[in-house]
């Protein structure tokens, strides 16, 4: 076999082990340093220890000399240096501090006040708990970044107000899966993070283009729950008395000041100070951490024991997406030396794609990963074998992306693998049945496809800010 089919079948077997349930990070090492050994075979450097040994070496200097020999490969030395690499990149360095911050704002019981407070405020809009739920996900989901994290608890909160308030289980289902997503694309977003580090695309600018994309994906949210609430009553039901109250405005004022703005605050906060550049994103993410523990010790809901599962989880999820990146940069690496990037660069240039063509192409790709994957190897692993012909088609990687992201959305969503909807019916009550849930998210779905049939329509909403506040 030449070294570009070893190179195939090397990716081939990656897909096959993955498809059996094989820990990703862990198979990507052991592919990349099993291939790579071969790849950086070496004889003569390998064995030129027995050069020195005579006729009266012992038995031990000659296993010695050959275990010396077996590991004098470059493959051991490019695992260091990328190992090294990851553990140094600065960009990286903002993860932990976003997921510790992620996750002290999760215990700080703030979202059930956030909740009650928006259901409120909301309750002469058609379908207002519904208006409610999403905005608090929304809120929720752009502070943490942790979409189980966001699906679960808000279920546990939300969920069983909407149903009794009698609201389509299907309808308030869809809501929560939907608006748990949107950590992952509204800055300040983890998922851009581990984007920036695998694209090399500067992270400030990536916060600025998926702000308005957001934003338009919120709205066409907020669009379908209201206008099916009007076309639809019997799907979201006018509160009554009984289940919202009416608040005098001044204390409805002092809800919203007392759990809205703070939360409001501490998001912009952070995210100003990156697109302002008035702190880098890791310094704009110590900032979040510190405030979410200020937040904590505010609403009297910071514990020893919730410190130290934040931290827990935070260096877990940290542990994860660091491996991942040794594992994507060793196996790729060498799948280019074999030749393999080359190979399927020629391939996707023999077809003759438009630039158009190869996104729509990219972009099914990716939603088709997104059934097995979990967004970070989706981006870690494969979305590096985009990234060199996105200038044979001439495609920004800030576009390019956006798009991605965008379309991550819908590897949460999308049935049978639709990680919101199996996040919901573990803590959902047993009358709401799976096929209910698939059902709901399915009009939510079919709204972040809209959004990026926009972005492919009106790229302008991608460069506008990060034009306006940085320029071309």
């Amino acid at each position: 076999m030449t070294d570009p089919q070893i190179a195939l079948l090397m990716l081939g077997l990656f897909i096959v082990f993955v498809f059996l349930g094989f820990p990703i990070a862990f198979t990507l090492m052991a592919m990349g340093i099993g291939f790579g050994y071969y790849a950086y075979f070496d004889a003569r450097r390998q064995w030129r220890g027995f050069d020195r040994l005579d006729e009266t070496a012992s038995t031990w200097d000659s296993w010695s000399t050959w275990f010396e020999g077996f590991i004098n490969n470059r493959i051991f030395d490019l695992f260091v240096n990328q190992t090294y690499t990851v553990m140094s990149n600065e960009v990286l360095t903002a993860v932990p501090l976003f997921l510790f911050m992620g996750y002290i704002v999760e215990r700080a019981n703030i979202v059930d006040r956030l909740f009650s407070t928006l259901n409120i405020a909301s309750k002469d809009l058609p379908g207002s708990m519904g208006v409610a739920a999403l905005i608090t996900c929304a809120l929720f989901a752009t502070a943490t970044g942790i979409v189980g994290a966001v699906v679960t608890l808000m279920g546990l909160l939300a969920l069983p107000q909407m149903l009794k308030a009698r609201y389509n289980p299907s309808f308030a289902s869809g809501i929560i899966c939907a608006g748990g997503t949107l950590g992952i694309l509204i800055p300040p977003s983890i998922m851009l993070i581990v984007y920036a580090a695998a694209s090399g695309v500067s992270i400030v600018r990536l916060y600025a283009a998926a702000l308005l994309p957001g934003l338009v994906l919120v709205g066409l949210y907020l669009a379908y729950v209201i206008g099916r609430s009007i076309l639809q009553p019997s799907v979201a039901p006018r509160p009554t008395k009984d289940e919202v109250p009416d608040v005098p405005l001044g204390k409805l004022w002092w809800m919203i000041l007392t759990s809205f703005l703070p939360l409001a605050f501490l998001i912009l906060a952070v995210l100003g100070s990156i697109l302002f550049g008035l702190a880098t994103p890791t310094e704009a993410a110590s900032i979040g951490a510190l405030g979410g523990i200020l937040l904590a010790f505010v609403y009297r809901a910071m514990t020893w024991q919730r410190l130290r599962e934040s931290v827990y989880l935070t260096v877990r999820t940290t542990a994860m997406v660091c491996w991942l990146f040794v594992g994507s940069y060793v196996f790729s690496a060498v799948f280019s030396y074999l030749g393999g990037e080359q190979v399927i660069s020629e391939f996707v240039q023999s077809l003759n794609l438009s630039p158009l063509m190869f996104l729509i192409l990219a972009q099914l790709i990716i939603f088709l990963l997104g059934w097995p994957l979990e967004w970070s190897e989706i981006i870690i692993i494969f979305v590096p074998i985009f990234l060199p012909l996105l200038a044979i088609f001439e495609v920004d990687p800030l576009f390019f992306g956006i798009l991605v992201a965008l379309n991550l959305q819908t590897s949460f969503l999308t049935p049978p693998m639709a990680m919101s909807a199996y996040y919901l019916k573990g803590i959902a009550p047993p009358e709401v049945r799976l096929t209910q849930i698939f059902s709901g998210v399915m009009p939510f779905l079919f709204c972040v496809f809209v959004a990026m049939v926009m972005m492919y329509v009106f790229p302008q909403v991608v460069f506008y800010l990060p034009e306006l506040f940085y320029g071309r």
